[in-house]
């Protein structure tokens, strides 16, 4: 039995500032500010503060290039943000345990984000199958699909970490269920392996947000295959499945994909892949980002028990009547 998983990862970026800023003028009226750090027949690259954007010269009007400082972030014709060095994505911690975006990222390049959100994508194995899964914190803790780790204890997670510029697999064996939501397909592990390092991890987006047709993409393992990309659009934000709101998306999603992410153009989770409908094509579906961070701000009404480990729930023990000793004792 195969899952669904997912990851990508976000840049947070502390004030950076360019010395020269250059100008690149793209043919939908936006502009790319930053420095250009080359220049070639077909592209040209430029940092724009948190990352280095390669632009094909067919895209680009013109180039202006300046000493001065740079100008203030350009807005794209359709009103949404273009990558430039001060349109830097902005998070916030809640509760430092988990990321959710303050503002709206700019629009980047899914190769782009893909290469920097990796290594928050993991592959979550059990005896039965296997899933995907992405890391929401740098201490372990990640997030999958109920139905991946479903009647199992023994769980590992597959991480792919970045070494001098190649992606190492390891495997993690200490996965610890911290909370589980069977209702809505989701669970929140950890990994407590005692040589884990800090992970890298994602950022949550807003899927209310999101527009019907705006371009989604998606990573995880399906049918084991690790890593795999798809991209797609946004269908609708409303399906309706067995009294539940779903994210509809084109994006492939295959077993294995189950409990990754879904990403908008940001690179901000905006949803969880969980499902697909096997008759038809370009039919997937996700769990919005608003029933996540309502199941990690509630993870206590979720906690995971030993004693009773199908339930979502966690009762505390009840109270015990105060015992009276006897007169004369």
């Amino acid at each position: 039995m195969l899952k669904l998983r997912f990851c990508w990862l976000i840049v947070l970026v502390s004030g950076l500032s360019t010395v020269r800023a250059d100008v690149i003028q793209l043919k939908d009226k936006a502009a790319i500010t930053g420095k250009i750090l080359a220049e070639k027949h077909d592209s040209v690259a430029v940092d724009v503060g948190y990352t280095v954007l390669v632009v094909p010269r067919g895209s680009i009007t013109s180039i202006s290039k300046t000493d001065e400082t740079s100008p203030p972030a350009k807005t794209a014709a359709a009103g949404k943000p273009v990558a430039t060095a001060e349109a830097k994505p902005v998070v916030e911690s809640k509760s430092n345990f988990y990321y959710a975006a303050v503002k709206p990222a700019p629009e980047r390049d899914v190769r782009d984000l893909v290469n920097q959100l990796g290594e928050a994508v993991v592959q979550v194995h059990t005896p039965s199958g296997l899933g995907s899964g992405f890391f929401i914190n740098d201490d372990g803790f990640l997030i999958t699909n109920f139905h991946v780790i479903e009647g199992e204890t023994q769980i590992s997670v597959e991480v792919y970490h970045q070494q001098a510029g190649q992606l190492e697999r390891k495997t993690y064996k200490q996965v610890r269920i911290v909370a589980i939501n069977k209702f809505d397909d989701m669970a929140l592990l950890k990994i407590e392996d005692k040589d884990a390092p800090k992970f890298k991890h994602v950022v949550l987006g807003s899927s209310d947000a999101l527009s019907v047709g705006e371009r989604v993409f998606a990573i995880g393992s399906p049918l084991g295959l690790e890593r795999t990309v798809t991209e797609g659009i946004l269908s609708t934000k409303t399906r309706q499945l067995q009294g539940t709101l779903y994210l509809q998306t084109t994006a492939q999603i295959n077993p294995g994909n189950s409990g990754g992410p879904l990403f908008n153009l940001g690179g901000e989770v905006v949803g969880i892949t969980n499902m697909k409908i096997t008759f038809g094509e370009g039919l997937g579906f996700a769990i919005p980002t608003e029933s996540l961070r309502y199941f990690l701000d509630h993870r206590d009404a979720f906690a995971y028990s030993n004693d009773n480990p199908s339930n979502p729930y966690h009762y505390l023990e009840p109270p015990s009547h105060t015992k009276q000793k006897p007169v004369g004792e």
